[in-house]
């Protein structure tokens, strides 16, 4: 019999955390996150999250053996903004669909005892630290701060009555392939018209280019579906965390009359490095994340936006053609685009004309209560 209990004990959390190393250990396409993140992450001392949200975590458990979690997830700040009344499932994991049904009841049960009516996921804990399942391309990996799940995950929440709320896309570049001739013509075509300027991120002056992101972030994102703003401390902590990550050459602000209207940010894929070292940087795995650059061969390209007011003139495919163009003179060798929703259709449109191919979904699911 399947017994589902809660984390209560710095053991219990430690098994919580590693669950997913004995999981997956066989698999080619898993890819390690860093230990010492994780506890952060689960930390309210260290993550902000917990200022607006609360998060219980459970293990499922099968004569004594650990065979899944989940996490329940209730946060206000998401459905203030949105008007809302609903709770979030994350960090899902299960040996098989008994251990599944278990885990998800246990959180419908925690949810209806709050008073909310629809269960939504899966969230890690946020739509930015990597949401939904993986429902295709199960022979890839995922890009730095991705999820990846296997093949059977999808029916096992399917089966419990969950049905799907909304896609997410990720979409494949290929620098062999390189851009296709339209895309630097029509990019010039948008140049010439609106004059915009493309800048790199100034790491020299991180603060102040810091502000710029974190205004053009939440104004150009804020009617997106899902979209919460990141409170200054949210925003504060995962600049710190990718700073020395951060490329400046496919890190890029355009502008236009002096005024940053779009952002296009790309990350080296730490994930190529976490592979090498599962979880560890020491004793050995500091020198491989040091030696990044020799190991690093492609990038995602994690932001792509623009003002309001500037969409729908082709600026993104300005940026795009400038970001495709330095990642290759750096060395990438090919990347990817993720997440887009499904329904943003003027930048799945601009990203396609680019020569991008759509490669990978992960799917957001819900259930009423």
């Amino acid at each position: 019999m399947t017994t589902i209990r809660q984390v209560h004990s710095r053991q219990d959390l430690k098994a919580f955390i590693e669950y997913p190393f004995a999981k997956y250990r066989a698999d080619p396409h898993w890819v390690p996150p860093l230990l010492i993140s994780e506890w952060e992450k689960f930390n309210p001392k260290k993550n902000p999250f917990f200022e607006h949200a609360r998060m219980d975590l459970f293990l499922a458990e099968h004569k004594g053996r650990v065979v899944g979690r989940i996490a329940a997830i209730d946060n206000d700040l998401h459905n203030q903004t949105h008007q809302e009344n609903l709770a979030f499932f994350g960090f899902f994991e299960a040996e098989d669909e008994t251990a599944a049904q278990a885990l998800l009841g246990k959180v419908e049960v925690w949810a209806r005892r709050l008073n909310r009516k629809l269960l939504r996921g899966p969230v890690n804990p946020t739509m930015d630290d990597g949401s939904g399942l993986q429902i295709d391309a199960f022979d890839t990996s995922p890009y730095i701060m991705m999820p990846y799940n296997p093949a059977t995950y999808p029916r096992y929440v399917e089966a419990a009555n969950y049905a799907k709320v909304k896609d997410i896309y990720a979409w494949l570049f290929d620098a062999d392939k390189g851009l296709p001739q339209h895309l630097s013509r029509l990019a010039q075509r948008v140049q010439d018209r609106y004059k915009p300027t493309v800048r790199k991120v100034d790491l020299k002056h991180f603060d102040r280019e810091l502000a710029i992101l974190k205004d053009i972030y939440n104004k150009a994102w804020e009617k997106n579906w899902g979209f919460v703003k990141l409170t200054e401390a949210e925003f504060d902590k995962l600049a710190n965390d990718l700073k020395l990550l951060i490329d400046p050459d496919i890190a890029l602000f355009l502008e236009i009359s002096g005024e940053v209207v779009g952002i296009a940010i790309a990350l080296p894929d730490a994930n190529q490095v976490f592979k090498r070292i599962n979880g560890r940087l020491l004793p050995f795995g500091i020198f491989q994340l040091l030696n990044r650059k020799k190991i690093i061969t492609q990038a995602r390209l994690a932001i792509l936006g623009l003002m309001p007011q500037h969409r729908h003139k082709g600026l993104e495919l300005v940026m795009i053609n400038e970001i495709f163009k330095n990642a290759v003179a750096k060395g990438y060798q090919g990347g990817e685009c993720s997440w887009v929703l499904e329904d943003n259709d003027a930048m799945n449109k601009g990203i396609a004309a680019s020569g991008a191919k759509l490669y990978k979904t992960y799917r957001l699911y819900e259930k009423v209560l």
